[in-house]
């Protein structure tokens, strides 16, 4: 039976819970629906967290809580707020705080009766009949000092020009593979870097080496099939070799792959050729170039494209490297309407892909696609490749610099924009479980003993305790402690204005070091 009732946390020398949310009622539900697809055993992060397993997610409770309260996970780097995309990954508010709320009552398990059927991952073929399947040579990745970008030639002896309907990319070793680029090539060059390598597959990084390659799909851990909407394909040629440029991290040593791509194409008369291109990039539509980062500075860059037709867009896929912070698209009709197209407010290498739209988006000829990214070159970003920073430019390689915005296009119709892709409201609960803990706003704050304001902050943070003393300790996303302060009865003015911007956690403990209240906050 599921609790409704809003919880209440009584702090009697710790945090006790009185009708805390349970793993068998509340959690499990969660973390089967949107967690466990990577972490279970075999999956891509299985091995460092098993969220199938109630022993280890109650022993990692704390670090579970603090990630997805900052919404690192599950990754879903898009702002939804900016524009809701199609298969969004992430959490609604009353399910961060469910979990927020088991980690501080120490993780119940609850009735082990009430608790959901597990989900069961075989990893089998979404496209069950494709029309044509095709699979890499089993790969034995070597010891590796870095991130590895292994790309594979996989002969399709496509004979006739088809459209792509669906497209799938079923990774041979789960643990291993962090994202897969699909291009094809009828240049043969692929082939000829293929045969220079004694291995299988040659390594390159950011594309493929082969200059007028054609980006087909794009597969990261979460991704469902790759469906065009209807009437529209993706155009795969006569005698394209399939080339797909598969992610390795650093890590993977001795490990063992073989990744397969299926795909399924459109029937009918008439299909409408999807391509995929960078439309806003560093180096025809820039506008304030050349890419260059200096030292020890901040720098954003600019792009703009007119659309020289009336074209409908149904996804879109921004792309840089380590310096990059944020990066943002939106375009501007003739009328002067303006469309949010995508926001990624904290750029994270490591979780990127190409996203579609809920509905596709008419642009009417004379739309302005415009874009723009940020990126750090100082010390205080944490993904700086160069300890002192330096110079860093245009290029290929990790510790050089991009600014891409793909989109996936044709030619537009007005009615395209009925098209439902993905209407849902949030990503269905594992077979039906549900999830109605009933959290208050205030649910952990100790009956009402500790107050913590502004929220967001932006120089200072408001701490009342209420006739108590404890001291606060703030944590990053990254689980860093980054600032720890004594606390005494009443109110507590803190200083944050030193703290970097971004999301955070602050803890308040009693003076034996108990929990008595845990909050997500934002710092802007």
């Amino acid at each position: 039976m599921r609790h409704l009732v809003t919880l209440a946390l009584f702090t009697i020398g710790g945090v006790l819970a009185a009708q805390a949310p349970t793993w068998s009622d509340d959690v499990a539900c969660i973390f089967y629906s949107h967690c466990t697809s990577c972490h279970h055993p075999g999956g891509l992060s299985g091995e460092q967290l098993d969220l199938m397993s109630f022993t280890e997610a109650q022993a990692n409770r704390d670090d579970i809580s603090m990630y997805v309260g900052a919404r690192v996970m599950p990754p879903w780097p898009p702002d939804p707020n900016y524009r809701s995309l199609a298969h969004e990954r992430t959490l609604t508010q009353d399910e961060i705080d469910i979990i927020a709320a088991w980690a501080a009552a120490d993780g119940p398990e609850g009735n082990t009766a009430n608790a959901p059927t597990p989900p069961v991952y075989l990893n089998e073929n979404v496209i069950t009949a494709p029309d044509i399947t095709t699979i890499m040579a089993p790969y034995t990745i070597p010891t590796l000092n870095d991130d590895m970008y292994r790309c594979f030639v996989l002969p399709i002896n496509n004979t006739v020009d088809n459209f792509i309907k669906r497209l799938e990319v079923i990774p041979g070793n789960r643990q291993v593979v962090h994202h897969v680029l699909v291009y094809q090539d009828v240049s043969g060059e692929a082939a000829a870097l293929d045969a220079q390598d004694p291995e299988p597959g040659y390594s390159s990084f950011g594309g493929i080496g082969v200059s007028d390659a054609q980006l087909v799909g794009i597969w990261v851990p979460g991704s469902d099939v790759l469906s065009t909407p209807d009437g529209m394909g993706i155009k795969l040629l006569a005698g394209a070799d399939i080339v797909i440029q598969v992610h390795y991290p650093n890590g993977s040593d001795g490990q063992v792959d073989s990744t397969r791509v299926s795909m399924e194409f459109a029937t009918g008369s008439f299909t409408r050729e999807l391509s995929i291109a960078p439309i806003l990039d560093h180096w025809l539509t820039i506008t304030d170039g050349p890419l260059v980062i200096p030292p020890n500075e901040l720098r954003t860059f600019h792009a703009e494209y007119t659309t020289p037709f009336q074209a409908t867009i149904t996804a879109i896929g921004p792309h840089a490297h380590l310096l990059c912070t944020s990066m943002k698209a939106w375009a501007i009709t003739p009328t002067q309407d303006s469309i949010p197209l995508i926001s990624i407010p904290h750029w994270d290498f490591h979780w990127q892909g190409m996203y579609e739209f809920r509905n596709p988006i008419f642009l009417p000829a004379g739309t302005i696609l415009r874009c723009e990214a940020t990126y750090d070159n100082t010390v205080n970003n944490p993904e700086n490749p160069n300890t002192p920073p330096n110079w860093v430019t245009l290029g290929e390689a990790t510790t050089d610099e991009m600014m891409l915005f793909y989109f996936t296009y044709t030619f537009g119709l007005q009615s395209d924009e009925q098209i439902v892709v993905d209407n849902s409201t949030h990503a269905p609960h594992h077979l039906g479980c549900t999830t109605d803990f009933n959290i208050g706003t205030d649910e952990l704050d100790g009956a009402e003993e500790i107050r913590i304001a502004p929220i967001p902050a932006t120089s200072f943070l408001n701490i009342g305790m209420e006739g108590r003393s404890g001291w606060l300790r703030l944590v990053d996303v990254q689980g860093r402690e980054v600032k720890r302060v004594m606390l005494g009865g009443g109110q507590n003015a803190i200083d944050v204005s030193d703290l970097a911007r971004g999301s955070i956690i602050a803890e308040v403990r009693a003076l034996d070091g108990a929990v008595l209240h845990r909050r997500h906050l934002l710092l802007q």
